[in-house]
């Protein structure tokens, strides 16, 4: 295991000084004739170090840059009008190197998702992917990762492990040295009635046998205890991360979903979220999201 102190992402803002310092890359967009979808990517490519590779209709993408008073190279734009050939020719400029991130437009998840798993066109990489969610929270020292929200529904242990090494290789390319996980449990006993504490436990050793990256994994820990140095007192539970947490690894789809959103609509959170284990990060947005969560998303793809 790596034992160099962990290089930390504190704010947003240090994620976009790391792209200031790197040379542009590439996004490709499925389906990018969608107004939501270039509003994002006009904002972005004028804060960011970006190029667009626009698929879809040109001519719907042209027209929907005129009304928004944004001017396009229509010789950038990759003519496509069928979903699923935007989502193949999409993949395809990831795959053959012409892009280093991808992005979905006005298409179905699924649609996406098929083209991206293709065994032969493909991008799969050899394990799961998974949903990897930044938040800056007015209450914490630094980001934090909660991770997985939004993809699997209710992950094996085999499936954690995966969940895990993907977080650990993402945030390595962040800059992370030694990223700090807790498996979170509502108990830090661990009990046959409580599955996922059982879980948590066989990770925490997984994670000392080196199975898991470089990282410091330990579960199970319930969440006051995973940031809270005092109830770790309080409660006698001696702990390497407590308070100094850098990601969650929540035990199912509910409780990450439930634990993001209530950071973003009670706990003034920020967040920026994307797929990962691919092998290029994916912008994966609903329609609902905001502006700001827009850009900070294709923030984190193109920093990683």
């Amino acid at each position: 295991m790596d034992n160099t102190e962990s290089r930390v992402v504190k704010s947003f803002d240090d994620l976009r000084a790391k792209l200031d310092k790197a040379a542009p890359k590439a996004i490709a967009v499925a389906a990018a004739h969608d107004k939501h979808t270039l509003e994002a990517l006009f904002a972005a490519a004028k804060a960011l170090p970006m190029r667009c590779i626009p698929v879809g209709d040109r001519q719907k993408i042209l027209e929907i840059a005129a009304e928004l008073g944004e001017t396009i190279d229509a010789g950038s734009i990759i003519d496509c009008g069928d979903d699923a050939d935007c989502a193949r020719l999409a993949v395809s400029l990831v795959r053959e190197g012409r892009a280093n991130v991808l992005m979905k437009g006005i298409l179905e998840t699924g649609t996406l998702m098929k083209a991206v798993l293709d065994r032969e066109t493909g991008i799969r990489d050899s394990g799961i992917m998974s949903h990897f969610a930044m938040l800056e929270i007015p209450a914490y020292h630094k980001v934090v990762i909660g991770t997985d929200g939004g993809i699997l529904t209710n992950p094996t242990l085999e499936q954690k492990a995966d969940i895990v090494r993907n977080a650990v290789s993402f945030c390595r390319k962040l800059g992370y040295g030694l990223p700090k996980i807790a498996a979170l449990c509502a108990s830090e006993s661990v009990s046959d009635k409580m599955p996922e504490t059982v879980d948590a436990a066989a990770l925490q050793r997984m994670c000392e046998n080196g199975e898991l990256g470089d990282c410091l994994l330990e579960g199970p820990l319930s969440f006051d205890i995973a940031i809270d140095p005092e109830s770790a007192r309080v409660k006698g539970k001696a702990s390497a991360i407590t308070g100094d947490v850098d990601i969650l690894l929540v035990p199912n789809i509910t409780t990450g979903n439930v634990f993001v959103k209530g950071l973003l609509y009670w706990g003034g959170a920020k967040m920026a979220g994307c797929v990962i284990g691919a092998r290029a990060p994916i912008v994966l947005l609903s329609r609902g999201a905001s502006a700001e969560e827009k850009m900070l998303s294709i923030l984190l793809c193109l920093a990683g």
